[in-house]
């Protein structure tokens, strides 16, 4: 007998019972539910490919603004439509109705089986199990499609997102997601570490590492000594940085950081960016750029600040690429302070800028600040910003044509013989720009998903530069 027979469950004449997902909101939010996931096949259930054909339907929500909650209140009801039991997750499921203080999906669709809040995998689990049985005890070797410790993930095989903490200390005006998701929470170094590894021994090309805020990493455990591979490590953003650029190295991935909020200690990362240890792209979410305006929001640092940063980063690193994002038409915004932006997105030379009109949310302590502005007024001022933003870019991606560049390939149709479609350094997945291939010149040349293809630069499509794959 071989061993995985020995390893295998008896045979059951009983089907494994299926359950429907649908995943809403950002990426930590995707992490949350590949944690779900992975737990739900450890224990032998399945998922459905249609809601239709599931034993029950589980919808991980997001409530950060307005027009995400609409959408997950509406996805409830079509899964509720569609299948009739529903459990539902997520920073939604946190939510309370401003008129009575009763949990808001309830209120709204009273019928659902169970809610919970975000980061909440054995509630939900619980709720699995009351409505739906498992089939069996855990097999978690056993997992299909996962990378061992590191779990099912919803990403392609080539890219993953590695949550390194949970919550976030800020109280910043515009936001209710520490209502949501709590204080800030760093997970164990070791283990970040160790999913790390499992991820790149799996394939994983790209890690992708978030968070509330990344730079205050071990700040809530004040930085305390872990162990990983028997040696101690700090539960610090440095040290951890710095391990998995070591980590990294051997399998020839990219580490890409996000939500790096621009504290002093950043400037220490730097020089592991202009060495190759880790790319050297920054997501820093500035915001604003009128201290007064930061002041309201309750933002750290100050526009002037961040100018100084940005040009102590670049002369660090010079190949250092910025991403941002800010909001337009915050309460009591006056024209010369949304000016003042505008000239802060020059001079700043955000290589890859996004923007958000103000959006009233609920429970937003902003909300009660004078001088909220007309919406007309809001979404014109971040159609101004956007308009300076990709003129920013344009020129920056200009600069590019001529050049040489490493491309992760997303995409290759027919070996690449016809083109494809990948990312360079300075594009994360969904968010920024891609490369567009061109068939290549030679016709021995092919290309696979998952793999690094050299590229010239020919040429700029919008957000998009296009490139011949040499």
């Amino acid at each position: 007998m071989s061993e995985a027979e020995t390893l295998s469950p008896p045979p059951s004449t009983k089907p494994a019972p299926k359950v429907g997902f649908i995943s809403l909101g950002c990426p930590k939010a995707l992490t949350d539910s590949e944690l779900i996931l992975t737990q739900l096949s450890a224990e032998g259930y399945q998922t459905s490919k249609s809601l239709q054909g599931a034993d029950l339907v589980i919808v991980n929500t997001c409530g950060f603004i307005d027009d995400a909650v609409r959408e997950s209140l509406d996805t409830i009801g079509e899964a509720l439509a569609e299948n009739g039991k529903v459990i539902v997750t997520g920073c939604l499921g946190a939510k309370t109705a401003s008129s009575s203080g009763d949990n808001l999906v309830k209120k709204m669709h009273p019928s659902v089986l169970a809610v919970t809040g975000p980061h909440a995998t054995q509630e939900v689990m619980d709720a699995v199990h009351l409505h739906l049985p498992k089939p069996h005890d855990p097999f978690v070797d056993l997992v299909p499609n996962s990378f061992g410790i590191a779990g099912i993930k919803l990403t392609p095989k080539h890219y993953a997102y590695l949550k390194i903490s949970e919550g976030c200390n800020h109280r910043c005006t515009f936001c209710i997601i520490p209502s949501m998701r709590g204080d800030l929470v760093s997970r164990p170094i070791g283990d970040v570490l160790g999913e790390a590894r499992a991820l790149f021994e799996g394939g994983v090309k790209e890690l992708l590492v978030i968070s509330q805020d990344t730079s205050a990493y071990g700040v809530d455990v004040k930085y305390r000594t872990g162990f990983w591979d028997g040696k101690p490590v700090k539960t610090r953003m440095l040290e951890l940085v710095k391990t998995l650029g070591e980590i990294a190295e051997p399998y020839g991935a990219w580490v890409r950081l996000h939500y790096v909020y621009p504290y002093p200690s950043v400037d220490e990362i730097i020089p592991l960016m202009a060495t190759g240890s880790v790319l050297p792209y920054l997501d820093v979410p500035f915001q604003h750029s009128h201290p007064d305006v930061l002041r309201r929001m309750k933002r750290p640092a100050s526009g002037e600040k961040n100018l100084e940063r940005l040009a102590r980063w670049r002369e660090a690193c010079p190949e250092i690429v910025i991403r941002s994002t800010f909001i337009a038409g915050f309460p009591g915004e006056t024209e010369a302070e949304f000016d003042d932006l505008l000239v802060f997105l020059r001079e700043a030379q955000i290589d890859r800028a996004g923007c958000f009109a103000y959006s009233a949310v609920e429970g937003a302590t902003a909300n009660e600040i004078p001088g909220m502005l007309p919406v007309e007024l809001r979404e014109e001022r971040r159609a101004r910003f956007m308009a300076v933003a990709e003129e920013v870019s344009a020129a920056k991606l200009r600069r590019r044509i001529g050049a040489t560049m490493q491309v992760l390939v997303d995409s290759a149709p027919g070996l690449g013989r016809r083109g494809g479609v990948g990312r360079s350094y300075a594009d994360a997945p969904e968010i920024d720009g891609v490369v567009q291939l061109l068939p290549p010149e030679k016709i021995s040349k092919t290309m696979k998903i998952g793999e690094f293809t050299k590229a010239r630069i020919v040429g700029t499509n919008g957000h998009d530069l296009v490139a011949l794959p040499i």
